[in-house]
Parts: structure tokens; C-alpha cells; sequence
């Protein structure tokens, strides 16, 4: 009877210790079953309704405002090139030059015949006098006196033609001199010195672009503009003074610094694209546009009413991709709401439909938000981010500089406590000895 009381007092003392092991762990949670986590903290913005206008970057390309062909009027044989070739010409400057030697000559000959001309016209002159007089006097008949006359208008005539015959001819000689038609940037020459040029030739000599201004052709869809007249045209959207101002963004990407404007828009649509082309001119001082060069247009081509715009991380997309916001009510509780997304405003999207004016929406702490749960919110800085990370990486530089420096000083103590326990050694070796 002496074994079963053994064998039944651990068992006893074993049940107790785990009765007052539950006991404590009851009391220890029992002050946490009524605790509760904080609202979260998120960062927010109020909507508001502004007047936005509609641009559109549209591709194109540059053009020169004028184009000239040097061509000759002259033919002969080119005896001498003066321009240097991608150099800039004024209007009248001599190109080439043509042997003028033939041209000369016929301007001798036509002065020679001018002067025979005036010679007959003088005799004429003198006969018409005489025969005048005579006829006063009833010595001569008066059919005498109208040939006089008929000679002195044959004479005048014959130098009317020999003037004009010498003002061709001087004309020809001018023509032997080829001269720049335009102001601007010639090309390469497309004929050397010796060629032998015609009127009737079929090619220039070289090629003018006038590259200050320069024309900047783009295309846009007859869809869109036709849907922004119509806009327009129903009170949609407001003509903007200031939207025949257009901009350009070169093909790496940068902004061109000289903004332009926009003179017309072609009046038919091209067949084969279903584009309509615009033009806008633009100065270029330093020659930086040059002709067929690609580029973006920048183009204002109205105002949109009323539009309300909110950060592009504030927009969230839900398991079927439709976008949405969270929106704070006045009693601070979050909720999301589907809205209706259109363009792009830079970094903010415009809202369609489904946001008004005066509405607050969370742009920072979605993942800590509950949907009709409560929170905390605090004015949303779109600086903030960048405000916060330089003092941080400051004090991350300057928490680097004090790491090492401990280390530096760890390294010391631990170089004397080397020292000191080798100094130790030495000492008991010579007792030792």
C-alpha cells in the first residue's frame, strides 16, 4: 500500500505547478484582450477645381522658311567659284562668275548700233526742220514734209530698239555674275569652275536655306481636332489667347529654349495617314534647328473648365483595374471610390468623373487604411521626400564618421591590452627564470 501514495504525489505536485503556470499566463493576458491599435496616419490633399489647359506633343519635322536654287541666266563657261561652301550669304553677294568676254561683246556691238540709230535720228531731225520751213516758205510740197516726218518717227524708233538691244546686252553681262537670290546658308557647290552651264540646264549650281526663323510641319489626328473644335464649339473647353504658342523638344529630349507660334493648319486631311498638318515658326539664333530634323511640338490648343487633378500615386487600381481613390469624409473615416481617369497633366491625372472640388483624397499610407476606418490626417508635401533625404543621408555620412572613429579608438584599446598582456608574459618568464 506503501507505492500507489508514492506514485500519486509527483503526479499531484506536477498538476499543481501547471495549474499556477495557466493562472499567471491568464493574468498576464488578461490586460491585453482590451487593447487597441491607433489610427493610422496618412498624408492627404484637397481637391480642387482649376482651369487647365490642353496641350498635345505632336511629332514633325523642321523646314526652312525659303529655299532658293542657285541657277545661272547666263550660259557660258564658269571661270571662277567665290562663296565658301556652308557659309552664310547675303542676298546680292556674287556665287560664281561666268566668262563675261562673249557678253562683252555683244554690249560693244549693241552701243555701236545705238550710236548709228541716233546718228539716222539726228538727219531725220534736221530734214523735218528744213522741209518745215520750206513748206512755210511754199518752196517744198507737203508730200516732202510728211516723208520727213515718216522718217523721223522710223528714227526714233530704230533707237527705242537699238536702247533696248543695248540694255539686253548689258543685262547679259550683269548676268555673268551669279548672285545669291536669298539671305541665308549655302550647301555645297553641285558644279565646279570649268563646267559649261545653259539656261536650260536642269542643275543648279547650289542650294540657299534661309534657317532663321525655320518652320516646324507636325501632324495631328482630324479625330482629335475635330473633337477639340467640337469641344469648343459646345462650351466644353475655352479658346486660350496664348495657344498659338508652341514649343519644341529636340529628338534626345530636351527642351528646345526658343518657344514659337503657330501659323495655320492645313485645310484638307491627307488620304493616306488621316493626319492633318500644322505649321509653327520658330527662331533659331544659334542654328540649332536644322532642315529634317525630328522633334515634338509642344502645342496649346485650349482650356479645359473646371478640371480636377490629383497626384498619379494617389490613383490605385483594383483586382480588375479599375482605378480608384481613397477619400477622407469629415468624420475622418477612409473609403475608396472609383473615378474615371483621362489625361495626363504632367505628374497628376485629370479626373473625369467621380471627385469634385473640396473633396480630400490620401496620397500617402494606403496600406495601413482600412476601408471605413478611421484615421488620421495631415496635410500631404509633395517636398517632403526631398527635404527628408538630404538630412538623412547628412546625418547617415556623420553616423559613418563616428563609427569609425570608435573603431579607431577600439582598434587603440585593443593594440595597449596586447601590449600590456605581452609585457605580463615577459615579466612571470623572468621570474620564472
Amino acid at each position: 500500500m506503501e507505492e500507489p501514495m508514492r506514485f500519486t504525489r509527483p503526479i499531484s505536485i506536477a498538476t499543481l505547478g501547471a495549474l499556477l503556470t495557466l493562472a499567471g499566463c491568464k493574468e498576464e493576458q488578461a490586460p491585453q484582450e482590451g487593447f487597441a491599435f491607433p489610427p493610422p496616419q496618412v498624408a492627404v490633399l484637397t481637391v480642387k477645381a482649376e482651369d487647365v489647359p490642353i496641350t498635345n506633343e505632336l511629332p514633325g519635322r523642321v523646314a526652312a522658311t525659303r529655299t532658293a536654287e542657285v541657277r545661272p541666266r547666263a550660259s557660258g563657261i564658269l571661270i571662277e567659284r567665290i562663296f565658301e561652301q556652308g557659309s552664310l550669304v547675303k542676298e546680292g553677294d556674287v556665287l560664281y562668275r561666268i566668262d563675261p568676254a562673249p557678253f562683252q561683246v555683244l554690249v560693244d556691238s549693241a552701243e555701236a548700233t545705238l550710236r548709228r540709230a541716233k546718228a539716222v535720228q539726228a538727219q531725220a531731225k534736221n530734214d523735218t526742220v528744213r522741209q518745215e520751213q520750206l513748206k512755210k516758205s511754199n518752196v517744198a510740197s507737203a508730200q516732202t514734209y510728211d516723208d520727213a516726218i515718216a522718217k523721223l518717227a522710223q528714227a526714233d524708233a530704230d533707237v527705242a530698239i537699238a536702247e533696248a538691244g543695248l540694255a539686253t546686252a548689258r543685262l547679259n553681262l550683269e548676268y555673268t555674275e551669279v548672285k545669291a537670290p536669298i539671305s541665308g546658308r549655302i550647301g555645297r557647290a553641285l558644279i565646279t569652275e570649268g563646267a559649261l552651264v545653259s539656261t536650260n540646264g536642269t542643275e543648279n549650281l547650289a542650294t540657299i536655306q534661309q534657317l532663321d526663323p525655320v518652320y516646324a510641319d507636325f501632324t495631328q489626328s482630324a479625330t482629335d481636332l475635330i473633337r477639340l473644335r467640337k469641344a469648343l464649339k459646345d462650351g466644353a473647353l475655352m479658346a486660350d489667347n496664348n495657344s498659338a504658342e508652341v514649343n519644341l523638344f529636340l529628338d534626345d529630349g530636351s527642351a528646345y529654349p526658343h518657344p514659337g507660334k503657330l501659323l495655320f493648319s492645313e485645310a484638307a486631311v491627307d488620304e493616306t495617314t488621316g493626319q492633318v498638318t500644322l505649321r509653327g515658326e520658330f527662331p533659331n539664333p544659334e542654328g540649332d534647328l536644322l532642315p529634317g530634323m525630328y522633334v515634338r511640338v509642344k502645342v496649346e490648343q485650349g482650356v479645359e473648365k473646371g478640371a480636377v487633378l490629383v497626384p498619379q500615386q494617389a490613383v490605385q487600381r483594383d483586382a480588375s483595374g479599375s482605378a480608384l481613390v481613397y477619400v477622407v469624409s469629415a468624420d475622418n473615416k477612409a473609403g475608396p471610390r472609383p473615378v474615371q481617369v483621362g489625361r495626363a497633366d504632367g505628374t497628376r491625372w485629370v479626373i473625369t468623373d467621380g471627385l469634385k472640388g473640396g473633396e480630400k483624397i490620401i496620397v500617402e499610407g494606403f496600406q495601413k487604411v482600412q476601408p471605413g476606418g478611421e484615421v488620421v490626417p495631415s496635410d500631404w508635401d509633395p517636398n517632403a521626400v526631398a527635404n527628408a533625404a538630404k538630412p538623412a543621408t547628412e546625418g547617415g555620412e556623420a553616423k559613418a564618421g563616428e563609427a569609425k572613429a570608435d573603431e579607431a579608438k577600439t582598434g587603440e584599446t585593443k593594440a595597449d591590452e596586447a601590449g600590456k598582456a605581452e609585457g605580463g608574459d615577459a615579466a612571470k618568464t623572468e621570474q620564472a627564470k
